[in-house]
């Protein structure tokens, strides 16, 4: 460990929190207009494969495994863990939903997943982070995908315009989290659609009718509480906004340990906007799909007819994987990633309580003392419960033309883009405090060189 990396293991907390702040001007930056018109006298300055590396693991760095605290009787609700290998940021199900795109000038990386490796890299990596090795870290874990930066255009509606003058300049980083929707849905619907919570889902934008769930529902004997009066009933878009919105809080986490490791290094960082649909899937190369706009509004054959004559049946892109030589780096869990919905839930279904699942083989890499009693008390998936999810998945698919059918199967929300202050332009403007002694001191400890 480096002392400059010492420093930073010893740096404070409260002090971070207490000084976060988005720093925008970097060494080579300009800003030309307005009443802080400043160049830099400095060529950029890229981060080195060290500095992009801390900031890595602090994003997503795999730190061990979960603790899995639950309980996993019959019922109980403990098998709704999709893994056990924990990361710096907390996910939702320990799915983790949220992967990592690193971008600089020279090159675009993804950052693996615990899910995107073997049980051996995982506890490989695992043991370079306790060895503080966090620079072989980042270099094992991570896949070029790109020569070069890779990012959308600057203009709104891709970016915001007050960003325009700072964002994707020469010697910045920039990292993405890219959002999975899709396995941490199906995950969700195998718990809500169990006989222990027995919810019944119904489409609003098909004047409430059932989402494919009517062979499952209570009053045709089955298993799911269609009653209007109870508190069971929920709606694809209820579902599909808490299944956004729980993958985007695991990326608020990783943008908040992006922000104060930056501050506790020195280096200026600000989240940047990133929502858009598709820009940033576009200048990663993903795989995309297409629908009819009428067919994403679910209206029927006569409205999709309509929209067709009235020439108003434009074409949605929506992305599905991220590959490399034709090999998926990541991958939905929906058609046409697998040839059916059925086959992606059971794909689920198999990294849970498969021979290697997180409930099977894969438990016996987790903390506790003795996993067989654990494994043992988690029954497989009941058949019900798989079958109703089954025809849920592909009533949204066939309906909506896509899963799952309000949101894309991926989602960017907001990047963090982090560089090498331009010191001398906050002596310029602001007051003394703006910069910490650690900012200042940043190019000495960092880069005595």
């Amino acid at each position: 460990m480096s002392t400059a990396e010492e420093d930073l293991a010893n740096y404070s907390l409260l002090d971070a929190l207490r000084g976060r702040r988005s720093r925008r001007f970097a060494v080579g930056m300009k800003s030309d207009s307005g009443p802080m018109p400043f160049d830099s006298a400095h060529p950029p300055m890229p981060l080195t494969e060290e500095e992009e590396a801390l900031l890595v693991f602090a994003a997503c760095g795999i730190t061990g495994h979960a603790l899995g605290d639950l309980v996993y009787a019959k019922g109980q609700g403990g098998n709704i863990l999709g893994g056990l290998v924990g990361r710096t940021a907390a996910s939702g199900d320990c799915v983790q939903a949220v992967a990592l795109i690193v971008s600089n000038d020279e090159a675009t990386y993804v950052i693996k997943r615990p899910q995107d490796l073997t049980t051996d890299e995982i506890q490989e990596l695992i043991e370079l982070v306790a060895q503080g090795n966090l620079t072989e870290f980042y270099t094992r874990a991570r896949v070029k995908i790109k020569d070069g930066r890779s990012a959308p255009p600057v203009e709104p509606m891709f970016n915001i315009n007050c960003n325009r003058w700072s964002v994707y300049q020469p010697g910045t980083t920039y990292f993405l989290p890219v959002n999975d929707l899709t396995f941490i849905y199906i995950n969700g619907l195998l718990s809500i659609l169990s006989p222990e919570t027995g919810a019944y889902v119904l489409d609003e934008r098909r004047g409430f009718c059932s989402a494919g769930l009517d062979r499952f529902a209570r009053s045709k004997g089955g298993h799911l509480n269609d009653d209007p009066a109870g508190n069971d009933i929920v709606t694809i878009e209820r579902m599909e906004l808490g299944v956004a919105e729980l993958a985007t809080v695991e990326q608020g986490m990783i943008q908040q340990n992006l922000a104060l490791t930056a501050h506790a290094m020195g280096l200026g960082g600000f989240p940047n906007f990133a929502a858009h649909e598709f820009g940033w899937f576009q200048a990663l190369d993903f795989k995309t799909g297409q629908m009819s706009s009428s067919h994403y509004f679910g209206k029927g054959p006569v409205f999709e007819v309509a929209a067709k004559l009235l020439k108003r049946d434009l074409p949605v892109s929506f992305p599905l994987a991220l590959e490399i030589n034709g090999e998926p780096l990541l991958r939905a869990f929906c058609q046409p990633c697998y040839p059916t919905m059925r086959d992606a839930v059971m794909a689920v279904v198999e990294r849970k309580f498969g021979p290697e699942g997180a409930f099977r083989g894969g438990a016996t890499a987790g903390e506790w003392l003795d996993s067989k009693p654990i494994s043992a008390a988690t029954p497989d998936m009941e058949e019900e419960t798989i079958e109703a999810t089954i025809a849920y998945c592909e009533y949204v698919y066939q309906t909506y033309g896509r899963f799952p059918g309000f949101i894309a199967p991926f989602r960017t929300v907001i990047g963090f883009q982090a560089a090498h202050l331009e010191l001398d332009f906050y002596d310029r403007y602001y007051k003394p405090e703006a910069l910490s002694s650690t900012h200042r001191e940043h190019m000495a400890r960092w880069h005595s060189q």
